[in-house]
């Protein structure tokens, strides 16, 4: 009954959005990914009137990394801010009053990626591999890859690297051998020759790597606020899977990305067709794909047991009352 009147209330709120003056609501995201494919959901709800409809000004703050997302949250400097799960999980656990109130890319495709003269992962032995940080589930997967290919952490080194761009450029520059790489660099670098030495969805089939983040406290004060802005980013993945938008979808997505767009094309083809879990299809949240990064975080060392529910880094209201999840 209490959430049932929670929806209502809310819904009767954001039906009057439109006469209302906008509601600002600022977002962190990370400066150097403010052009990667995790951001197409936010680019198509910016640039197709989404936010506008919500009546809602949503104001981008630019993060200076991955550690910066969940801290500006709980400093209150953001709203709502993008962020990789691993780094929720240990902010929560760590006391934060942050959880995800909405999914984004849940199972991004990271391809090792090679200099066109290592044919194979075996290859690999004795060379660098730059990867992220040790709790990144980037760097999680690439070690079942490599591990599945017989190769153990000691048989290679490890240059610590954070962000796609900056393991691509390592890659290009002669100074890493193989890094993961995610979309469109890894379809970029394979038409200059580097090799695509295998994908996580080899080793990682289910995840829930990237979602959006608020403060419950502030989702509570600002309950109609956050189910707006949650509808409308709902309303951009919807747009995103359909295919009757595929093209003007693959268009925004170059546009953001920088990339031609028959590279783009070939990212949703990956994505959608078929249909795989690596986005969702409206923003929900997989249970199972978070559950999944918490065991992987523990594979990794990164979490002792007893492992925690991952009920507890999610508030779901938001999804559920704009019928999202």
């Amino acid at each position: 009954m209490k959430s049932a009147l929670f929806i209502a209330f809310t819904l009767c709120l954001a039906a009057n959005a439109a006469a209302q003056e906008k509601t600002v609501l600022r977002m962190g995201v990370i400066a150097n990914s403010a052009r990667s494919v995790s951001q197409l959901g936010l680019s198509i709800a910016q640039r197709r009137g989404f936010f506008e409809r919500a009546g809602l000004d949503v104001k981008i703050v630019p993060l200076p990394g991955v550690h910066h997302q969940i801290a500006e949250l709980d400093k209150g400097n953001v709203d709502v801010s993008h962020t990789a799960t691993p780094y929720l999980i240990q902010a929560v656990l760590a006391g934060s009053d942050s959880a995800a109130v909405f999914g984004g890319l849940a199972n991004p495709v990271f391809a090792l990626m090679a200099k066109p003269q290592i044919p194979e992962i075996a290859a690999l032995r004795g060379k660098t591999i730059g990867l992220s940080l040790p709790v990144d589930t980037i760097t999680i997967g690439s070690l079942k890859l490599l591990a599945k290919a017989g190769l153990g952490r000691a048989d290679f080194a490890v240059k610590e690297l954070v962000g796609t761009p900056v393991r691509v450029e390592c890659l290009t520059r002669g100074e890493c051998d193989a890094v993961p790489a995610g979309q469109p660099d890894d379809l970029t670098l394979a038409a200059k020759g580097y090799r695509n030495l295998g994908t996580s969805l080899d080793v990682i089939p289910a995840l829930q790597f990237n979602v959006i983040a608020a403060r419950r406290a502030y989702a509570a004060a600002n309950a109609a606020a956050m189910l707006r802005y949650v509808s409308a980013m709902g309303g951009a993945y919807k747009y995103m899977n359909d295919p009757a938008n595929r093209s003007d979808v693959a268009a925004l997505m170059s546009e953001t990305t920088g990339s031609p767009e028959d590279i783009a094309r070939g990212i949703l083809k990956l994505w959608f067709e078929p249909w795989r879990g690596i986005m969702p299809k409206s923003g929900e949240i997989s249970m199972e794909g978070l559950a999944a990064v918490i065991a992987l975080m523990a594979e990794a060392g990164e979490l002792q047991g007893p492992l925690p529910d991952a009920a507890r880094f999610v508030e779901l209201r938001y999804l559920r009352g704009a019928g999202l999840q």
